[in-house]
């Protein structure tokens, strides 16, 4: 598991953005939100007010009045203000703070009023709580695979004996929640400027919770290897289109690649690399097979030259395994449409340490 920490560390501080849309890049999954969405005819599946929601949050009849007394809450709890439950009502009352100075109407204002007041009575009385995220009716899922980075970090048993890594685990998920509600309202780039944040913290509290294991060592073996990981490079980003030599590399592929050797010296469990390159179905298949092994040998020798001593191979699978696949007739629409399918893919081969 503490490879497994290791590897998300590593991961989340070489996540770049994909060459997409904003809405795209955040792989909602809410369909029926977005299909009718605000400003709109809403039905009750996407996201209408409905007698249940008013029951619930009729109550808050002041916004301002109930964020200012939580708050006060909150202070006079006693115990680690670090501490998964004490931090997530406060990242809460946060949200709504922020939501509230926006002048959000939507009704994330008394979501996020709700969740922390009961988060805030259960510490209070000291009644169990669920670490569960619930569904609000004002937030649509985005970036489910940031979701998956979150549970397993919660998952973990050094996050669990780690408050200082609870905290900004406790944040991100609450941050999610919030480009989910941006993105509910259709403020696709404004939920997408969240990201960044919410990747900081999931970085922050694997390290964290990575440290604390170190520090306390158990009598469990670690594992002696897991299977390899990997990072998706687009190749728009690293080489000029067409180009698969060094001298296409362009300014932000050596800021991709730097940050690679960088990331590789603070993982000494990484035992080998495999890289991977795949062109697009543009092109005949000896043309595209030999511009992806280009490539793949490309970087595999930069790495090298800039220090990274681990064994590595290079192959290219030239279309193979496309990852998108489009049918638009002008080309140049159909070159972007076809940009995932033209990337460097880079697995990091974990051993023992």
């Amino acid at each position: 598991m503490k490879l497994q920490l290791t590897i998300l560390a590593f991961a989340l501080a070489l996540s770049g953005c994909a060459d997409h849309t904003a809405r795209e890049r955040l792989g909602i999954e809410d369909a029926t939100v977005l299909k009718t969405g605000v400003g709109a005819s809403q039905d009750e599946a996407a996201g209408a007010v409905n007698g249940q929601w008013i029951d619930t949050y009729a109550p808050i009849v002041s916004s301002r009045t109930a964020l200012a007394s939580l708050q006060q809450r909150l202070d006079q709890l006693p115990g680690d203000k670090d501490s998964y439950f004490h931090a997530k009502a406060q990242c809460w009352l946060d949200a709504g703070q922020q939501a509230w100075q926006a002048n959000d109407h939507w009704g994330f204002v008394e979501e996020a009023i709700g969740q922390t007041a009961m988060i805030t009575m259960a510490l209070e009385n000291g009644t169990p709580l669920s670490a569960a995220n619930p569904a609000l009716r004002t937030v649509s899922t985005v970036r489910p695979d940031l979701w998956k980075i979150v549970n397993t970090i919660k998952s973990d048993p050094a996050t669990a004996q780690c408050p200082p890594a609870q905290q900004p685990l406790a944040c991100a998920e609450v941050e999610l929640m919030q480009a989910g509600h941006d993105a509910w309202t259709r403020s696709f780039s404004n939920a997408e400027k969240r990201l960044p944040e919410v990747q900081n913290n999931l970085r922050k509290s694997a390290e964290t919770a990575l440290q604390c294991s170190q520090a306390k060592p158990t009598s469990a073996p670690e594992p002696a290897a897991q299977a390899p990981k990997k990072i998706t490079l687009r190749a728009d980003s690293l080489f000029r289109f067409n180009g698969g030599n060094e001298a296409a590399i362009l300014p932000a592929g050596k800021q991709h690649l730097d940050d690679v050797v960088t990331g590789l010296k603070n993982v000494p469990a990484i035992r080998e690399l495999k890289i991977t390159g795949y062109a697009d179905r543009l092109g005949s298949d000896a043309y595209n097979q030999g511009l992806s092994l280009q490539r793949a040998q490309t970087v595999r020798q930069y790495l090298s030259n800039h220090g990274v001593t681990l064994p590595i191979t290079a192959q290219g699978q030239g279309s193979a395994n496309q990852l998108v696949t489009c049918q638009q007739t002008k080309r140049d629409e159909l070159v972007r449409c076809l940009a995932p399918n033209r990337r460097v893919e880079i697995e990091f081969v974990v051993g023992a340490s």
